[in-house]
């Protein structure tokens, strides 16, 4: 086969790291070819160089056997590489076309040629057999249908090379196998697909030949009918990685969350959260699945006090709770992990022993009026550090120098170690390798076990259903199922998740 690309001894250092160490791999033309490996290990550098984002400081580049230096993304689409970034860059008022077109518009004269633009995608749309309404507007299609339009935008520029980052964090089962038929096309026709993802059983399913990376340097590259799911987390991590949960049986306790009726207006006067009622008893895990976008954030939200519930009510610990701040939410004893670390969860210029009070920082053990006790944050700091293994130079450091892992557990050492009754957990794992996501996982089971009440609000369906004692799904702002996780198959859950249903007796 030929070679779309080759990677020749490619190294990039920041202050303080080389993110890529020598780095050499080779991709045919016309494969699925899946990186993998920690975060941290280089997946994200080494394709922003790809992308001409970032110049490597050493090594060569040589895209369908000529060497180049892609030195901008302008550069990198002359060369025929697109880049379908996990976080979609779409215009929602836009509609489909509008938002293929922008930037690349077909031009006869001054005036934008619609007609010709019409006649390519079209073409695309046949050749690829996409399903989509170029007059639509973007805010009006489905997640899958959005990822689609992120695709023909590189194809209409004539990507040759598609690099696609986390491509199905956000779909539902229904959509993964719809995403793999149109990648299973682009390959016929003799694209080439660079897939990053931390999903490793869709790796191995979609995915020619894999690559892993770890700590900046390429570990092996592996067919997928020679390696399990076990052995690639093995490589990724560099010690075994327990893929299956063990879940032991909790007695449940008294119902510590309750939601009745819960309405959430976004600013336009829609319901985000329309009539939400759900209760949860310590000891158990409540598990939202549901695709992004369908009221799951404003609900979170909600319950903690960021947001303002139009009717309805929230009750924490049989206290009423509706209508109280944040703190005094906090303070009866609910945990917050937001699903957005970096906006909600950390401030990014400020240190880890900053972080690691933040929010907790008036009380009384930490305080030393006028100031702060820094001694005993200090002491705090250090060992919740060590107790949930996050990976830092000093607790002086800023926490934007932590990989995304490493944040989180300073998140989950914060929020966890106040021995709350209830946690709201929100996309706890999301960017996350499976090293860290695993440990997340352990946490919230030990949590569970202790008799805590856990709401999980996740866009990972199989980790709703490895982790969750019920699961209820939400869609267009309402509870429309509820099942125990052994009841149903991810493909079912799915179709909820799409809207195809309300089961009987719920959230109608």
């Amino acid at each position: 086969m030929d070679k779309a690309v080759v990677l020749r001894g490619i190294t990039k250092r920041f202050p303080g790291i080389v993110a890529n160490d020598g780095i050499s791999l080779e991709i045919e033309k016309g494969e699925v070819h899946a990186i993998v490996g920690e975060n941290g290990a280089g997946k994200s550098t080494l394709m922003k160089i790809l992308a001409g984002i970032y110049q490597p400081d050493e090594g060569e580049i040589h895209i369908f056997g000529k060497k180049e230096r892609i030195t901008s993304p302008g550069r990198a689409i002359e060369l025929k590489i697109g880049m379908v970034h996990q976080h979609f860059m779409l215009v929602n008022r836009f509609t489909v076309l509008e938002n293929i077109i922008l930037g690349a518009e077909k031009r006869a004269g001054m005036a934008i040629d619609e007609q010709k633009c019409r006649k390519v995608i079209g073409e695309l749309l046949s050749l690829y057999n996409f399903s989509l309404d170029p007059d639509a507007r973007v805010e009006e299609i489905s997640v899958g249908q959005a990822q689609r339009v992120e695709i023909l935008k590189v194809l209409y520029r004539g990507a040759e090379i598609l690099v696609l980052d986390e491509p199905t964090a956000v779909l539902a089962p229904q959509e993964v196998k719809e995403l793999f038929a149109n990648l299973r096309r682009l390959k016929e026709e003799g694209k080439t697909i660079i897939f990053i993802s931390h999903k490793l059983d869709e790796v191995l399913e979609i995915a020619d030949r894999i690559t892993v990376l770890r700590r900046g340097r390429v570990v092996g590259t592996v067919l997928p009918s020679q390696v399990t799911k076990e052995e690639l987390a093995r490589m990724m991590v560099g010690k075994p990685v327990f893929m299956k949960l063990e879940k032991t049986p909790v007695p449940t306790g008294e119902i510590l969350l309750s939601v009745k009726d819960l309405v959430v207006r976004e600013n336009s006067g829609k319901a985000a959260v329309n009539g939400v009622s759900l209760e949860i008893r310590g000891g158990e895990i409540y598990g939202i699945a549901g695709i992004e976008g369908n009221g799951q954030k404003e609900l979170a939200e909600a319950i903690i006090g960021l947001r303002r519930a139009s009717a309805g009510q929230v009750t924490i610990c049989g206290r009423t709770a509706t209508g109280l701040s944040i703190r005094e939410i906090r303070d009866l004893g609910v945990a917050f992990i937001p699903e957005d670390r970096h906006r909600q969860g950390l401030v990014l210029s400020m240190k880890v022993w900053e972080n690691m009070i933040l929010g907790y920082h008036r009380k009384k053990e930490f305080s030393k009026k006028p100031s702060l006790n820094l001694k005993a944050v200090r002491e705090f700091t250090e060992k919740r550090a060590k107790e949930y293994s996050v990976r830092l130079s000093s607790i002086d450091q800023p926490i934007e120098g932590l990989s995304g892992g490493n944040q989180q557990k300073v998140i989950l050492g914060r929020e966890l170690s106040r021995d709350p009754r209830v946690i709201i957990a929100s996309q706890p794992t999301r960017g996350l390798d499976v090293g860290a996501a695993e440990f997340v996982h352990k946490e919230l089971l030990k949590k569970r076990e202790e008799g805590k009440a856990i709401l999980l609000i996740s866009a990972d369906l199989e980790e709703v259903l490895s982790l969750s004692d019920r699961v209820g799904v939400m869609y267009n702002g309402r509870i429309t199922a509820e099942f125990r996780p052994e009841e149903v198959t991810p493909e079912e859950v799915g179709v909820y998740m799409l809207g195809g249903g309300v089961k009987a007796g719920e959230g109608a």
